[in-house]
């Protein structure tokens, strides 16, 4: 996200008021990041995208002094005093689901080479909100009333895409309403798996190999054991007489 000098337009980073106030040590989130992401589903409400005391855009890197993340880089606000929005259920539940699709086809792989993201790029216009904008370029005010025109219609557009496999995962995943626990439980399993290092293959002990073989020639090459094997062989052949 960036930030346009518009007051519809996108800003750097978003964040959800009681998740700063609910930390120990508050800090931003990896998905406030995400275009897609407009609501908080811990606490049921809006991100926010602006200080509500001087409405700058929200910085903490344009800090001129070492203080903590919750505080606005301009007026030096605290964030966690700032006002929870309203998003209807609706709006919570196609976040839930585009949110998720995107998790599962991340973990295996099928994100970037599929039509998904420039599908999500193109919801300002395919919404019929913003007509030419991306999603990258809007405020979070402004994505949110993108996704409540989408939730007002059918959400055939998410399932369309020319892998069958796909199709069935992100149709289950709109079916449970996104967020379900075995879609979590999947994603999890999976992501374990790709973090997972290689099995180490086995050394092969060249060394105890060579040294055996190597005892085993001197072994035989022993007078001794010669004639013993040959005075083995000479009983064997008078046994079988």
């Amino acid at each position: 996200m960036r930030d346009d000098g518009c007051r519809r337009g996108s800003t750097w980073l978003q964040f959800c008021p009681q998740c700063l106030a609910e930390d120990a040590q508050p800090y931003f989130r990896r998905q406030w990041r995400l275009a897609i992401k407009v609501s908080c589903p811990h606490h049921r409400c809006g991100l926010r995208d602006r200080c509500p005391s001087c409405r700058s855009r929200i910085a903490v890197f344009n800090q001129v002094e070492l203080v903590p993340q919750h505080f606005c880089a301009v007026c030096g606000f605290d964030l966690r005093r700032a006002s929870t929005s309203f998003v209807s259920p609706a709006i919570r539940s196609l976040d839930r689901c585009i949110h998720d699709i995107c998790r599962l086809e991340a973990i295996t792989g099928t994100l970037l080479t599929n039509s998904l993201v420039s599908s999500l790029l193109a919801i300002p216009d395919f919404c019929g909100k913003y007509r030419g904008a991306s999603l990258l370029s809007l405020s979070t005010l402004a994505r949110v009333r993108c996704f409540e025109r989408l939730a007002m219609h059918p959400k055939d557009w998410l399932i369309d895409d020319d892998d069958a496999v796909v199709k069935l995962w992100r149709r289950s995943i709109l079916s449970v309403d996104g967020h379900a626990t075995l879609i979590g439980l999947l994603a999890d399993a999976l992501q374990r798996e790709r973090q997972e290092p290689p099995p180490a293959k086995r050394p092969q002990r060249t060394s105890e190999l060579s040294m055996l073989l190597t005892a085993y020639l001197r072994v035989m090459e022993d007078p001794r054991v010669l004639s013993a094997r040959k005075g083995t062989a000479h009983v064997s052949t008078s046994l079988a007489h």
